[in-house]
């Protein structure tokens, strides 16, 4: 693949993983409204680890205290608060999981990825997010997150298996909703994509090991890089922001993109 197309895929992952308007909303259209080939898994699987990286990076604190409870919770010990981490962090990827396996299974995966579907849920979604966002109060702190609100945010995850709906988007308006301030919303969204991200690889990276060659390889740690530093820096400029303004700029985005994106599938 020409270094154009992998800068480009890569910065797009990069950049949307994390900001609530959709990485996987992007990546379909690209090629479809572009005309450039698509990615395919081995790309797929690049920017998913580069984003990864990222992430563990920025909260590397929170990242390691949950690595270091995970090893007490597989053996039924959730006496740390590392260990509490861990275990809220299983429960939350479970939906997600769980329905991902299916949507794969059924073959739903393809029959949502086109233009329609991506354009309704970018608008939807981005209205949801803008409703709950200006109306729920900002009481709640990281620190209390709790196991039931856990498996709530988790519900709220699970619906980004839709493309188009942003999983740190759909994330955050859950943690909104249940009264968490804006950067504390952000941050547990951010950490709840640790162990999806990580499934997602894992569900793909068996077939990625069969099909690749050197030159994917090759092509996958260039967009890994990428990834890696065009996410580091998305991260940084959303959690600087969350910290003095609301989710609207993200929202108006998506109902524009949205609105944009129905127009030519109905046009």
């Amino acid at each position: 693949m020409e270094l154009y197309n992998l800068l480009l895929i890569a910065v797009i992952q990069g950049i949307t993983e994390f900001l609530p308007i959709s990485s996987s909303g992007h990546l379909i259209l690209l090629p479809q409204l572009t005309g450039l080939d698509d990615q395919g898994q081995v790309i797929d699987v690049a920017v998913h680890v580069g984003t990864l990286g990222a992430v563990i990076l920025y909260f590397r604190k929170d990242a390691m205290l949950a690595l270091g409870g995970l090893g007490r919770l597989m053996k039924g010990q959730i006496d740390t608060p590392g260990a509490f981490l861990a275990l809220c962090l299983v429960v939350a990827t479970l939906p997600v999981v769980v329905l991902g396996l299916i949507i794969e299974l059924t073959g739903l995966d393809e029959a949502m990825r086109n233009i329609a579907v991506i354009g309704w849920t970018m608008l939807a979604f981005g209205l949801v997010l803008w409703w709950v966002d200006t109306r729920a109060p900002q009481t709640r702190k990281a620190p209390g997150w709790t196991l039931k609100h856990a498996a709530i945010m988790g519900m709220w995850q699970a619906i980004a298996l839709i493309p188009g709906t942003s999983r740190s988007g759909i994330t955050i308006t859950g943690a909104r909703a249940l009264g968490y301030a804006r950067p504390d919303a952000a941050r547990l969204a951010m950490l709840m994509s640790i162990p999806t991200i990580l499934a997602s690889g894992l569900l793909l990276g068996g077939e990625v090991i069969l099909e690749a060659d050197l030159a994917m390889a090759r092509d996958g740690a260039i967009a890994a890089g990428f990834a890696f530093v065009s996410a580091l820096i998305a991260l940084a400029v959303m959690m600087r922001l969350a910290r003095s303004i609301s989710f609207t700029p993200y929202v108006i985005y998506r109902v524009i993109l949205g609105i944009t994106l129905l127009a030519i599938a109905y046009g």
